[in-house]
């Protein structure tokens, strides 16, 4: 079901492990997809194909429907689907409420990673990023397996740390 299509207070949200996650992952891998959404209300999104009342929309069934869990699984890399995770933190910072929550992103279309909320506050504020690869370079390294967006701008000069 589309998190953008369900009814904020819909009985199947009421006290629900509710999973969140990226519409193009039953694509990318779906044996993650299946494995994850065993015994949890699943909601797909798309941030980059759906409007922005994403943050609204995730507060209200919060608040609607007191959910017993949220887990949010993304892409890794998708500037996209960053927002989802963004959002259920703002959620949460909104409503003044603990949601039991977790967030996980699929490295390479094949490997399930947890990450904390707090990487998710951090990739917000793009000073504290630098200073954390400023103070860690080889990083970069890391970055140079994932990303094509990052080999391109080493080749053609546009990288500025390396």
């Amino acid at each position: 079901m589309k998190l953008m299509e369900v009814w904020v207070k819909a009985p199947l949200l009421r006290n629900a492990d509710i999973l969140i996650v990226s519409e193009c992952l039953k694509y990318v891998n779906k044996d993650i997809f299946n494995t994850l959404c065993k015994g949890k209300v699943t909601l797909t999104v798309c941030p980059e194909n759906e409007n922005p009342e994403l943050y609204g929309k995730l507060a209200s069934i919060v608040r609607s429907s007191n959910p017993k869990s949220i887990t949010v699984v993304t892409i890794e890399g998708s500037p996209h689907c960053f927002l989802v995770h963004a959002a259920i933190n703002e959620a949460a910072y909104i409503l003044g409420e603990k949601i039991p929550r977790k967030h996980y992103v699929v490295v390479n279309g094949r490997e399930l990673v947890e990450i904390t909320p707090e990487a998710v506050r951090v990739a917000r504020y793009l000073s504290l990023v630098d200073k954390l690869i400023r103070k860690n370079r080889d990083i970069l390294k890391e970055l140079r397996k994932l990303s094509l967006e990052y080999k391109r701008a080493e080749k053609s000069g546009d990288a500025v740390l390396r």
